[in-house]
């Protein structure tokens, strides 16, 4: 089975069946959400949705640590490779075979600045990402993002989706029922919300809205859930 879990904000580590560990939106040091070191975090390959400083702040220091390649847009994983480290561009729609399975990039409606030292030229659209891992588990990370009708092309390739309802900057819960009527995921995780007071959210009524559309998964930061 694979092995996720939640740092807090929208930070994840996902390890796949053969031992493979992906961490997604690495943002350790300063997530108030979160009391891990990104120096105990173990990774693979590391996963960027965008550029926002709460997404890739340690992007930089665990693929120093590990050696990960890093998985972003185009522009983003320019940008790393300018700082010598290993990437793997993809783009919105397109998705590459790794090792441990299949990533295609999904769109997302957010900004896409990249809040990194001489960053400012590798402005890019923020992004998803559905994996498809090799054991057959298909799990959807969807980003920043508000509610779109695109999500609809998701409708029965998602096992477990990821869904910010923060709102403020993302959607909130509202929108993010509405999306898991879009998607039909059988579980559904919330995230990007609680970090700060702006975006504090109640998760227990998000998953009362939610009802029997799908298994709400609410997830303390260091929880571990499997699928």
């Amino acid at each position: 089975m694979a092995k996720l879990t939640f740092y807090g904000h929208a930070t994840f580590g996902l390890e796949t069946d053969d031992g493979t560990r992906l961490v997604i939106d690495p943002f350790f040091g300063d997530n108030p959400a979160c009391d891990v070191s990104v120096d105990d975090v173990a990774a693979d390959f590391i996963l960027l949705t965008h550029g926002h400083f709460d997404h890739v702040a340690d992007a930089i220091p665990l693929s120093e640590r590990t050696g990960a390649t890093i998985i972003a847009s185009y522009e983003i994983a320019a940008y790393m490779e300018e700082k010598g480290r290993p990437a793997s561009p993809q783009h919105i729609g397109g998705g590459v075979e790794y090792p441990f399975g299949h990533v295609k990039m999904t769109p997302a409606l957010h900004g896409g600045k990249l809040d990194l030292p001489g960053g400012e030229k590798f402005t890019t659209m923020a992004g998803g990402f559905l994996i498809t891992l090799v054991g057959g588990q298909r799990f959807y990370h969807a980003g920043d993002t508000s509610l779109m009708t695109d999500m609809q092309l998701l409708k029965g390739l998602v096992d477990v989706a990821v869904l910010p309802i923060g709102d403020r900057f993302t959607m909130g819960p509202a929108d993010a029922v509405r999306a898991i009527d879009f998607i039909e995921p059988k579980v559904v995780i919330p995230c990007h919300y609680d970090t700060w007071p702006p975006i504090e959210q109640d998760a227990a009524a998000f998953a009362a809205a939610v009802g029997d559309r799908a298994q709400v998964q609410v997830m303390m930061p260091n929880a571990l859930f499997e699928f």
